[in-house]
């Protein structure tokens, strides 16, 4: 075990936070919740942390199986959702998010 001064504790702690300040590589990954539609992919929606990319796939895939009785029955394909990194270049320039039954806009993905 080694033991530390005072003095050399706060060296060593505001070291480490200077450490964890710097920016990471990945900085413009992020987390993607993909609608998938046959063969059509889209970006549905975009987090900044997996968990809550996997919050919102779940969320999104809680409403399709409400719907998805009346999605069969209107004859519209039913999405299914994903999470995968992306990065922000990757993304259209004028992305926006999409709806969680994805025909909310008046077309199918």
């Amino acid at each position: 075990m080694i033991l530390l001064t005072r003095r050399a504790q706060t060296l060593f702690t505001v070291a480490m936070r200077d450490i964890a300040a710097l920016p990471r590589g990945d900085e413009d990954t992020l987390w993607a919740v993909v609608a998938t539609v046959g063969r059509a992919n889209r970006v549905a929606e975009i987090f900044r942390s997996r968990t809550a990319a996997l919050e919102d796939r779940a969320w999104r895939a809680q409403q399709v199986r409400a719907y998805e009785d009346f999605l069969r029955r209107s004859e519209q394909p039913v999405p299914h959702y994903s999470v995968a990194p992306i990065r922000r270049s990757d993304l259209p320039r004028k992305w926006t998010p999409l709806p969680a039954l994805g025909f909310l806009r008046g077309n199918i993905i």
